[in-house]
């Protein structure tokens, strides 16, 4: 026994402590851990007893780089701190830790409590200086092989991904292909076609979140593999996954090592690991034209400048954002003609009416400075204008370029919900099989396989379902008819900028064709105006003035909208079918709102536009009929109250009809004595449409009689 080994350590607790470090060494080295449970007989021969001796075991498949999810280890470490331990046995140091602020702690408390170390050969004791020096090189050492290790490995993997034949898991779309160390593309079509209407969609939407949109307005699934086992589900579309498909270069051809980073980072005093997105020119490996591409990778670098500038916090003069569906034109184009800062967009009021404001980030007295508000509504009306002014109808070849184009969109989403069709099919013909290729009296076997078949027959009918009901709701298919019209739209592009189809994301696309941005500048004297330089695409500048309201202006309603509803008014229509019938030519409110039952009200009250007077209720239907019914009218008249007291009687249940009621049907009452006396106690009462000054007593007394 060695002399280090005092009767004091021997009166305490031997502890053995194993570890290693993934759960894929103690399952293909049991040789290490059967070398680490042998320690408990090196402790019985240096003076311990069976029973006196606790094998620590419960870390195993867990990493020494740090203690905090080491729950073995923090045991260990709470016994030493409490005087419970009087010798620690592990096979080597790195075994205890591979981190020099762990094993130093382990030391100190060690030394103060007076516990020695013990490994296959030598016995040390913290307490000795020249026993402490060499503990602290063997865990230097630990902690410094940890990092050759890794070196080492990293500069293999980078070694075989600067020639392009690391694998790592394929995006979807694509599948490794072992014997050329390359990326292949998947052979499902359905997934392939899925992946480039993403890419379609975007070059034509301009945004993430409308692509996502697309798909799941149309009832279109996103593919993705399981990593574990290579499954292919199919799901909705998610903003994030769409995210990821359009910064990945892989989809360009271009095969990426090193495009993220692992970091060490301090979260609320606690380290912790965070992934961090390095920027292209910091790619530790970009071989381009690698494998087969979905997109070319200028069309790559076109879509990561487009998403960049999508950003919702801008950090850049030169990002637009996307277009949102806001009735601010000039949404992220408007930069202030005073401070040179891009201005941004509020909406105030209960009419939500648009402003362009500029906070410009010069300080003043301690807050963000507002350097002017401009109304949006004038500006952008006359901003409407010139874009069309200056927009040439086409000629029929481009009319006819547009028709095809339409088509091709339609066709794509037809085919896509044929393949998704056809793989239903498939996995019901398959569960047919294997329904019929089982023994039928094992019925067992059969009665699941069976079920499993009528649920994919199930399946498809839904999906059929699912697939006629969006083609009737998204009117997918074009007709002959919308062709032609789609002809008419194409030579006049204020149809399609003033429909109600048309949407303010979709006009604000449009602009953002011709239109590179606008400087706004208030303008005080001689009068209050806003000057517009309108810089387009060519590089043209179109210089205007437009009046500034400080207070909400006018409203105007169109002498066109006006006289419509005259004609439909004297045509005995209803509100709503006139609100429609405004909204189908694409006529707008003064404050350039789609119309309602209410705003076409105001418009009649306002212009005195009433309709042709009708009969009354009273001369239509009479008092009382011939069986002794009486109308609502008559009630009225019998009792001397008003037909609104009447109302107020058969709500509250003393009066209830016998005849009569629903739209347009006149409600007929039979009053026979209790009837009679109940309405008489009522009217004696003066039980009838009460104001909310009421006092609460008279209140419980209308209910108590109710």
């Amino acid at each position: 026994m060695s002399d280090k080994i005092q009767p004091q350590h021997l009166e305490r607790r031997a502890m053995v402590y194993m570890r290693q470090s993934t759960l894929r060494q103690v399952y293909e080295h049991p040789e290490s851990t059967s070398r680490q449970y042998a320690l408990k007989q090196r402790a019985i021969e240096l003076g311990w007893s069976a029973d006196r001796i606790d094998v620590i075991d419960e870390d195993l498949g867990q990493s020494a780089t740090s203690a905090q999810w080491r729950t073995g280890f923090q045991r260990l470490a709470d016994d030493v701190a409490h005087g419970r331990v009087g010798a620690i046995f592990a096979l080597e140091v790195s075994r205890l830790a591979r981190c020099s602020a762990d094993w130093y702690r382990l030391l100190d408390l060690c030394g103060l409590a007076d516990v020695i170390l013990a490994d296959e050969h030598s016995v040390y004791t913290p307490r000795d200086s020249n026993d402490r020096l060499l503990l602290g090189l063997k865990g230097t050492m630990s902690e410094a092989e940890q990092m050759w290790m890794r070196l080492r490995l990293h500069g293999g993997k980078l070694s075989k991904a600067r020639r392009g034949e690391l694998f790592f898991h394929a995006p979807g779309g694509y599948e490794w292909d072992e014997a050329a160390c390359r990326f292949r593309l998947d052979p499902d079509e359905h997934v392939q076609r899925a992946l480039r209407l993403v890419f379609e969609r975007f070059r034509l939407d301009g945004s993430a979140y409308a692509v996502m949109r697309y798909f799941a307005d149309r009832g279109l699934k996103m593919p993705a593999r399981s990593i574990a086992t290579g499954e292919l589900r199919w799901g909705p579309p998610r903003h994030g996954t769409i995210l990821r498909i359009l910064h990945n270069p892989t989809y360009a051809g271009a095969y990426v090592f090193g495009r993220h980073e692992e970091r060490l980072a301090l979260v609320n005093g606690q380290p912790r690991r965070r992934v961090t997105r390095l920027a292209q020119e910091a790619w530790k490996t970009c071989l381009r034209d690698r494998h087969p591409a979905y997109i070319p990778w200028e069309e790559f670098m076109a879509n990561q400048r487009k998403l960049h500038d999508n950003r919702t916090h801008q950090t850049s003069p030169d990002q637009h954002g996307a277009a949102r569906e806001g009735q601010a034109l000039l949404q992220g184009l408007a930069l202030c003609g005073k401070c040179g800062h891009r201005m941004v967009t509020n909406y105030q009021g209960t009419l939500r009416r648009a402003y362009y404001r500029c906070r410009t980030p010069i300080t003043h007295t301690g807050g963000r400075h507002v350097c002017c508000t401009v109304s949006a509504r004038v500006i952008d009306e006359a901003v409407s204008r010139l874009f069309l002014e200056a927009t040439q109808p086409p000629d029929i070849e481009i009319g006819l370029a547009v028709v095809r184009e339409a088509e091709r969109q339609s066709d794509e989403v037809n085919r896509q919900w044929k393949l998704r069709l056809e793989r239903a099919r498939y996995e019901a013909r398959l569960a047919e099989r294997r329904y019929k290729a089982v023994d039928p009296d094992n019925r067992v076997v059969a009665r699941t396989l069976e079920h499993e078949w009528n649920e994919k027959l199930r399946e498809v009918e839904a999906l059929d379902r699912e697939r006629q009901e969006m083609f009737r709701r998204e009117k997918v298919n074009i007709t002959d008819e919308d062709r032609r019209r789609i002809l008419s739209l194409t030579k006049d592009l204020s149809q399609v900028w003033n429909a109600p189809s048309t949407t303010h994301a979709e006009r604000k696309n449009l602009l953002r064709m011709l239109v590179q941005q606008v400087t706004l500048s208030p303008i005080e004297v001689p009068a209050r105006m806003t000057r517009v330089q309108l810089l387009w695409k060519t590089g043209v500048v179109s210089d205007f003035t437009v009046p500034r309201h400080s207070k909400p202006m006018a409203v105007v309603t169109p002498p066109e909208a006006i006289e419509l509803i005259k004609m439909l008014v004297a045509d005995q229509k209803p509100d709503r079918v006139i609100a429609d019938e405004l909204n189908r030519r694409g006529l707008r409110t003064g404050r350039s709102a789609r119309w309602s039952a209410m705003s076409v009200r105001w418009i009649r009250w306002r212009h005195d536009l009433r309709r042709p007077s009708l009969p009354s209720p009273s001369a239509r239907q009479p008092d009382r009929r011939a069986d002794g019914l009486y109308s609502i009218h008559g009630i009225a008249a019998r009792f001397h109250v008003t037909e609104h007291a009447v109302r107020y009687w058969v709500a509250k249940g003393w009066l209830k009809s016998v005849e009569g009621g629903g739209l347009g049907r006149t409600l007929w009452f039979k009053l026979d004595r209790a009837t009679t006396k109940r309405l008489n106690e009522a009217k004696a009462r003066g039980y009838g449409p009460r104001p909310r000054r009421h006092s609460q007593t008279s209140m419980q007394e209308e209910n108590q009689y109710a």
